[in-house]
């Protein structure tokens, strides 16, 4: 009886951690969504590695999922969260995005027309290309190749409003954090190299 009171008890610790987790996770209080990981632990405890996993897993049958950026450059292999370094965690910042892809209609329903979403993924592949850091002139030239003139600038405005570029003083563009939340950056290169080098392995 005892040890089913202590199952019992548990389990309603870590349900009332995971609705705090998606509370915290799902509404934005800062210029940026999401959440650091030190702000978790703050609020959650020195477990919320755990309350995350346990989130995540309840998440996946809403086709989403619990994502961390590590925003400062530090590389770190695809392992689950509950393995990662505490102070790896800490510094990480955790975002709710989508587990799988968005369908074109999806996507309009959004407001993003075909060639705008076609417009980004350029963008992002060429700063990514050019180690992360490129100047804006540089991108409209590209864009304008595919686009009018007066759609190419619009649009880098709006990917900047968007929050998936930034751009500095000086003019230049870099990748920002709804880019390294929403997008595998891997993939999206490996798609675009694939698509460029399919005309040569058709001849």
């Amino acid at each position: 009886m005892a040890s089913a009171k202590r199952g019992l008890s548990k389990k309603a610790y870590y349900s009332r951690k995971v609705k705090r987790a998606a509370h915290l996770l799902f509404f934005r209080r800062h210029r940026k969504p999401g959440v650091k990981g030190w702000e978790l632990r703050k609020k959650l405890g020195a477990d919320y590695p755990k309350v995350l996993k346990l989130l995540d897993n309840y998440l996946a049958r809403l086709d989403l999922k619990v994502n961390v950026v590590f925003e400062e450059g530090e590389q770190v292999q695809e392992e689950p969260i509950e393995k990662m370094k505490p102070e790896q965690l800490d510094k990480a910042r955790f975002y709710i995005t989508l587990r799988g892809d968005l369908t074109p209609t999806e996507a309009k329903m959004m407001g993003w027309r075909i060639d705008d979403i076609a417009g980004l993924a350029i963008t992002i592949s060429y700063i990514i290309s050019r180690k992360g850091k490129v100047e804006r002139k540089e991108v409209e030239k590209i864009l304008k190749e595919k686009l009018p003139g007066w759609r190419a600038e619009a649009n880098i405005d709006r990917y900047i409003r968007a929050g998936y570029i930034t751009q500095d003083e000086k003019g230049f563009l870099y990748l920002d954090w709804r880019t390294k939340a929403e997008i595998n950056q891997k993939t999206l290169v490996d798609l675009i190299l694939g698509k460029e080098a399919s005309p040569q392995s058709a001849d």
